[in-house]
């Protein structure tokens, strides 16, 4: 979990930009469900349960993009805000326009800096991410109805 996409989600909320929020993520890299940390950071900064959803079961992005689709979907709800760090919006951007729902990105401010060999690696990472991304969506569905 990123605690500054949590902390930037909440500001949204707090500005009247989001009037709800989908919190989405499973235990991807350990035994932690992200969205439920989330929802736990969300309600402690003073957003009410009542505003969470949490979408517990995604691996990858491509899966918080689906899952968090269909709960909106399940609300008719038809716009979204996504908040993500800068150097992953460009591919959520790529995930997302293949998605039946009206969105904008938001960047989350760094809540501190990091070294730049720490940002190379990160950008590396993100590159090779949506290469593999562009790859593996020329023959493949991701999106499937449950």
């Amino acid at each position: 979990m990123e605690l500054s996409r949590v902390t930037e989600a909440v500001r949204e909320y707090e500005r009247g930009v989001a009037p709800r929020l989908i919190l989405t993520g499973g235990a991807a890299y350990n035994r932690f469900v992200e969205a439920r940390l989330m929802a736990q950071v969300a309600e402690a900064q003073g957003i009410p349960a009542s505003a969470i959803y949490i979408e517990p079961r995604a691996m990858d992005t491509i899966q918080n993009a689906c899952y968090s689709v269909r709960i909106m979907q399940d609300h008719n709800w038809h716009s979204a805000e996504v908040v993500s760090n800068a150097f992953h919006l460009p591919r959520a951007g790529l995930i997302f326009e293949r998605l039946p729902i009206e969105w904008r990105t938001h960047a989350a401010p760094l809540l501190r800096q990091r070294s730049s060999a720490y940002q190379a690696a990160v950008s590396t990472v993100e590159t090779l991410k949506t290469v593999r991304y562009l790859v593996w969506t020329s023959w493949s569905e991701h999106c499937e109805p449950e």
